[in-house]
């Protein structure tokens, strides 16, 4: 074999996640794992599979449906119970659910580049962030069998990678109608990289919670510690109390389908983009060019909680640099902010965020 070829073989052996991830539609981190969507690459509501973001702690793992199993356990119910993925289809309801996942370092970079500083960690821009339709079991239906103690506290799914990811939530989360053990994402088979044979869709959560590959389920009458919720996807800083907070919901904030600058033509044009504001759901959306007043921009239908909206505005640019600045509300009525604190792992970056445009003849 020669050498190039020897280099391609290798290369393909030792890359870390499954799906192809061209430029043109996914950005690179440089981590191996992890990919975002290019924001100007979102064709239609849901987040097509092939530009879904990645994010992974360790590679895709390789599992085979006929002797995968999940098994639910834990001082939390009376009698454990495994089940074959045979199981998942033939004894239980499916349901079908449409949410959002976003990491809760999406836009990272840019908060460092906001305060003059690094961050460790992925270094996300503004990708880290998709819908889908995902179908499967409602979570409730699988741990119900066990027998769930009047004790049970905490349920916490586990991944069967490499490094064993997992991240508790409260019973009454696991218990919630849209907290489901997917199956199918986009009306497709769990796509590897997307946790194949099963993995937990956590609505309004960060994405670390809706954990991929899912092999057990321990549910307990103790509140669980682990490095996902002690150490990682937590907030700490000056601005925060000296006890790590664990990152649950993700907070309201949106998207520009644009490059980042972004270049145009001076012609009518309409702006599009999304905003998404985790649990809740989002209500208005504003806009507003080079500090001018702030505009009601359009939203398009569906408009579902725990889901992101479209938006969109109309815009006759004349040539030379602009800011495009875009603020989202949601039902409870919390707002962007135009700042947000200091926290020393660069998680939660939601402000208005100043979208730089170069407008050309």
């Amino acid at each position: 074999m020669s050498r190039d070829l020897e280099g391609a073989a290798t290369a393909v052996r030792e890359r870390k996640v499954v799906k192809p991830t061209p430029a043109e539609l996914m950005e690179d981190t440089g981590t191996g794992l992890d990919y975002g969507v290019r924001p100007d690459r979102m064709p239609g509501y849901l987040t097509p599979i092939d530009r879904f973001f990645l994010r992974s702690h360790a590679p895709t793992p390789r599992l085979d449906a006929a002797t995968w199993s999940l098994r639910i356990e834990g001082d939390g119910v009376r009698d454990p119970v495994t089940y074959t993925y045979a199981d998942l289809w033939d004894h239980f309801p499916l349901v079908s659910v449409i949410r959002t996942i976003e990491c809760a370092g999406n836009r990272r970079r840019l908060f460092g580049e906001a305060y003059g500083r690094t961050f460790a960690g992925t270094q996300w821009g503004r990708g880290a962030i998709g819908t889908a339709e995902w179908t499967g079991v409602r979570l409730r239906d699988l741990l119900e069998p066990a027998g769930i103690t009047s004790g049970a506290l905490e349920v916490m799914p586990e991944a069967l990678d490499q490094i064993r990811a997992r991240r508790p939530m409260p019973l009454a989360k696991a218990l919630a109608d849209d907290t489901l053990l997917a199956l199918v994402m986009n009306g497709e088979t769990l796509p590897p990289d997307h946790g194949y044979p099963a993995r937990v869709v956590v609505s309004g959560w960060l994405g670390a919670a809706s954990i991929k590959w899912v092999g057990r389920v321990e549910v307990s009458e103790q509140p669980l510690r682990v490095p996902w919720n002690t150490e990682d996807y937590v907030l700490i800083g000056p601005d925060h109390p000296a006890r790590p907070t664990p990152i649950t919901t993700i907070p309201v904030a949106s998207l520009v389908e644009l490059p980042w600058p972004a270049r145009l033509r001076a012609a009518p044009q309409v702006i599009r983009g999304r905003a998404f504001a985790g649990e809740n759901t989002v209500t208005a959306v504003e806009y507003r060019i080079d500090e001018g007043p702030w505009r009601a921009a359009s939203l398009a239908p569906p408009q579902l909680p725990a889901a992101w909206i479209r938006w969109q505005f109309a815009w006759d640019p004349r040539p030379g640099d602009h800011i495009i600045q875009v603020r989202a509300t949601d039902d409870q009525g919390r707002t962007q902010p135009d700042t947000v604190p200091w926290n020393d792992l660069g998680y939660l970056y939601h402000p208005v965020l100043s979208h730089p445009v170069r407008v050309e003849p």
